[in-house]
C-alpha cells in the first residue's frame, strides 16, 4: 500500500472521530434551556392582550364619493365599543385625490366613530402634501365617506412659500371650482421667503 492510500485510510477514521468530538462538545457546553422561560410575552403583557381584545397591524382602504382614494393603517387598533367607536395607535394614512395630489398623515392616536361617520387624529399629526407642504397639528377631525377634513387646533406648515401658521385648517371640496382647497384661518402668519420658490 503507498504512502497516498494509507493516509486516506487514515482520514477515513480520523474525520468521523473528530466530528463526533465537535458534536459531543456542543451538547456538553449548551446550557439548559428552560421551556417556561423561553415565552418572548411576560405575563402581565398577556393578561392585558386578553383583557383588551385588540387588532395588531390593521389596514383597509376604500374611496369617497367625489372618487378620492383613502388607505388608513395602524400599529395596534382596539375592538369597537357598543357606540361603534375605534381607537388606534401609531396612524397612518394617505389620500389619493381624484385631481391627482397627494395626502399623507402620521398621528400618534387615532379615533374612528363609525356611527357618526367621522375619525378624529390626535397627539403629534403631521400631514405631508405632493405639493411639498408639511403641516404640524394636535387635532385633526375627518369624514370618511367625503372629503372634509378640518383642524380645529393650531397648525404649523412649511411649504413653498416660506412657513406660516393659522389657527385653524380645512381641507374640502370646493362646491363653486369643484376642485380641493386647502383653506387657513384665524390669525395667519407666513414668512416668505423667495429662496425656496
Amino acid at each position: 500500500m503507498d504512502r497516498y492510500s494509507r493516509m486516506i485510510a487514515l482520514l477515513k477514521v480520523l474525520l468521523p472521530l473528530m466530528a463526533l468530538a465537535l458534536l459531543s462538545t456542543l451538547f456538553l457546553l449548551s446550557r439548559n434551556i428552560d421551556p417556561m422561560a423561553s415565552i418572548p410575552f411576560a405575563e402581565t403583557e398577556v393578561n392585558e392582550r386578553m383583557r383588551d381584545q385588540q387588532i395588531t397591524g390593521p389596514f383597509f382602504s376604500g374611496s369617497t364619493e367625489q372618487g378620492d382614494q383613502i388607505s388608513f393603517s395602524a400599529g395596534e387598533i382596539g375592538v369597537a365599543d357598543g357606540n361603534g367607536r375605534v381607537t388606534a395607535n401609531d396612524v397612518s394614512a394617505q389620500i389619493d385625490l381624484s385631481s391627482g395630489a397627494r395626502l399623507v398623515f402620521f398621528a400618534d392616536l387615532g379615533e374612528v366613530d363609525i356611527a357618526n361617520d367621522t375619525s378624529i387624529l390626535s397627539g403629534k399629526v403631521l400631514i405631508t402634501t405632493s405639493t411639498g407642504y408639511k403641516i404640524n397639528s394636535e387635532r385633526l377631525v375627518s369624514a370618511m365617506t367625503s372629503l372634509n377634513i378640518e383642524s380645529p387646533n393650531k397648525v404649523i406648515a412649511e411649504g413653498p412659500l416660506g412657513t406660516f401658521s393659522a389657527g385653524s385648517m380645512r381641507l374640502t371640496l370646493s362646491e363653486k371650482t369643484e376642485s380641493n382647497q386647502m383653506v387657513f384661518t384665524n390669525a395667519v402668519k407666513l414668512i416668505y421667503d423667495p429662496k425656496i420658490r
